[in-house]
């Protein structure tokens, strides 16, 4: 297969969409879960972001014999000592959904003050080739935790994530997608894995 196709290993369209728009320059060829249905997902058994993000980029390497690019995410939470972390899809259990999962939030920090609800986002992606070859980036976005969701874009514990850069005024929910893309910890790894990409794509 061609150096020059992408698989973005996921499944969520809000990512592939981001992902896509900042790589277009590069002119890959973009392919996704769903072009690989037969292919089930891998048990995410890492301890850490980098670990869950790089087994996910190698399993699909290997499964497809492209060129994939994966990432793990999550809101560590200085009051629950970085819970939920990489357990932040799932927070609220197996059949956990953004509501739960915030609600649980909400519940786990009713009694603490809003100068000690600091949190930040995390992002780490790894891009691995079917050779053994892997560049990895890593973002961060700081902010606290609000008392209430609040905004209607964006998914997960955006609407009770206060941000940094607006004074802990705005949660991300209220931030116009172009505006998130600039300030998130998704972006920013974006970004910083965009910076290795061109060279990583020569080398393979």
């Amino acid at each position: 297969m061609s150096s020059k196709t992408l698989l973005i290993a996921t499944s969520n369209e809000g990512k592939i969409k981001e992902i896509n728009e900042m790589l277009k320059d590069l002119k890959l060829e973009i392919r996704t879960l769903k072009d690989f249905p037969k292919i089930q997902p891998p048990e995410e058994t890492g301890k850490t972001f980098f670990e869950n993000a790089f087994l996910k980029a190698k399993y699909y390497a290997e499964s497809t014999g492209l060129l994939s690019l994966a990432d793990d995410s999550g809101l560590e939470v200085e009051a629950l000592n970085g819970a939920p972390g990489i357990y932040s899809a799932r927070f609220a259990g197996p059949e956990a959904s953004d509501e739960k999962n915030n609600q649980k939030l909400l519940e786990l920090l009713k009694d603490i003050p809003i100068e000690k609800r600091g949190a930040r986002f995390v992002c780490v992606m790894v891009c691995y080739h079917p050779s053994g070859k892997y560049i990895s980036s890593e973002g961060i976005w700081e902010g606290r935790i609000a008392f209430e969701p609040r905004g209607s874009f964006g998914f997960g514990y955006d609407p009770l994530f206060l941000v940094k850069e607006y004074n802990y005024e705005k949660t991300a929910a209220e931030l116009p997608q172009e505006i998130k893309n600039k300030l998130s910890h998704r972006g920013k790894a974006l970004r910083a894995l965009k910076e290795k990409l061109l060279y990583f794509l020569q080398s393979i």
